[in-house]
């Protein structure tokens, strides 16, 4: 991902990381906030923080490892309350230039690692904010609950009952119609 491209960007040109890497940590202030929480459709994000660290690995790599931390309120998919959850998130991403990845054509099989290959940087920038933004995304519960949202017990009780019912009374509709 490249900063034009995150609503929430830290730029970290790779040539100034020293051989005992570097530590950055990371808050995001309201705006960035409020873009990310509209990227993941959240009410709101009450904060968000990384501690990060960069260290040179191999030729032209570097290694980012560290924690995110966020506060984020979301909607209960049950009773559409907004509830606050706590994000905690471990984070460890490589990096090579983009030009060291292989590079195939169209219809070609090229070998992959065992491993997962790392992820390209361009221009010699790895935008750590837009890696941040990722992780977050990642540990968001795709289907958030309230603590103690349950569904009504007659839920899947009323009239018609289940779609496989309705449907079961479609098909036995049509046997009858067929042999009219």
């Amino acid at each position: 991902m490249t900063e034009t491209d995150s609503p929430f960007s830290r730029p970290l040109v790779v040539a100034t990381v020293p051989p005992e890497g570097v530590d950055v940590d990371i808050v995001a202030d309201a705006v960035e906030r409020a873009a990310l929480a509209a990227l993941n459709d959240a009410p709101e994000i009450e904060r968000l923080e990384a501690r990060l660290h960069a260290r040179p690995f191999g030729v032209a790599g570097i290694e980012v490892t560290g924690r995110i931390s966020a506060e984020v309120v979301r909607i209960c998919v049950v009773s559409l309350e907004p509830f606050p959850t706590e994000v905690d998130e471990t984070i460890s991403v490589r990096f090579v230039p983009a030009e060291a990845l292989p590079q195939g054509q169209p219809g070609e099989e090229i070998e992959l690692p065992e491993n997962d290959l790392p992820d390209p940087y361009v221009n010699g920038v790895i935008d750590l904010g837009a890696v941040v933004s990722e992780f977050l995304t990642l540990g968001l519960d795709p289907y958030p609950r309230k603590p103690g949202a349950a569904l009504p017990a007659d839920a899947g009780d009323r009239e018609g009952g289940s779609p496989f019912a309705a449907l079961s009374r479609l098909k036995a509709a049509d046997s009858d119609d067929s042999s009219a």
